[in-house]
């Protein structure tokens, strides 16, 4: 079973002054509102959100419907893109591995997988007793959840109210929110760097390839700042 008081303990980090879940609400908010204008019902809006969680996927699901892509085609974008997912995955999981705990928990948890959630969870994670983490973390991702069920349920009920720009603007509030927080939460030179090289590298590449430029900044920007990190270590 889950421990009560980790459990709440971890649904409790969206209170704190740091907390994604207001960035989290307006970028949902916009989710809602597009939802809505795609033609989707309330019942399915909220299901999506559940469903498929990270923000990328949820814009991969709605417009592939939209385009009238199959089943499986709209399957593998969004498995394609909350791949990107894995990495945090496998540094996270280890750190709350224990062998008291049931393997259910961990597969049930996955789906929590996000940068709000693992950003918290690796800002507090030495906080918690290494055999309770996981009941810590499924709090945590029960209220990344929990706000994106709200937001979305907020977004589609006055998306009337919503226009284009206004949609954009609750959008991007998330990832400038993310970055702000990686900066915050970094404590090595290679991460720092990559943000800052993907800052720089992403307009320039955008430029001369507006639909590769997020993916060719991130491996640039990546593989410059684990070099640089490697060569102050040697």
């Amino acid at each position: 079973m889950i421990k009560k008081n980790f459990f709440f303990k971890g649904y409790r980090s969206i209170f704190t002054h740091d907390s994604p879940a207001i960035a989290l609400t307006c970028c949902f908010i916009a989710i809602g509102a597009l939802f809505k204008n795609l033609g989707f019902n309330i019942q399915e809006s909220i299901f999506s959100t559940v469903l498929t969680y990270a923000l990328p996927g949820s814009l991969v699901m709605a417009e592939s419907m939209l385009i009238g892509a199959s089943l499986l085609n709209i399957f593998l974008a969004v498995w394609i893109v909350n791949a990107r997912l894995y990495p945090m995955a496998v540094s996270l999981f280890p750190l709350m591995m224990h062998k008291s705990q049931p393997k259910w928990k961990y597969y049930f948890s996955c789906h929590f997988i996000a940068i709000s959630a693992w950003l918290i969870m690796k800002s507090n994670y030495k906080n918690i007793p290494k055999k309770h983490r996981i009941d810590y973390w499924i709090g945590i991702g029960s209220a990344t959840v929990s706000v994106s069920v709200i937001g979305t349920f907020l977004g589609f009920s006055f998306s009337e109210h919503l226009n284009k720009d206004m949609m954009l603007g609750l959008a991007i509030l998330n990832p400038v929110y993310f970055l702000c927080m990686m900066i915050g939460a970094s404590k090595t030179t290679p991460v720092t760097l990559s943000v800052l090289f993907g800052t720089i590298l992403g307009p320039i590449i955008y430029l001369l390839s507006p639909e590769w430029s997020i993916l060719i900044a991130g491996i640039i920007g990546g593989t410059l700042a684990y070099l640089v990190g490697e060569h102050s270590v040697s």
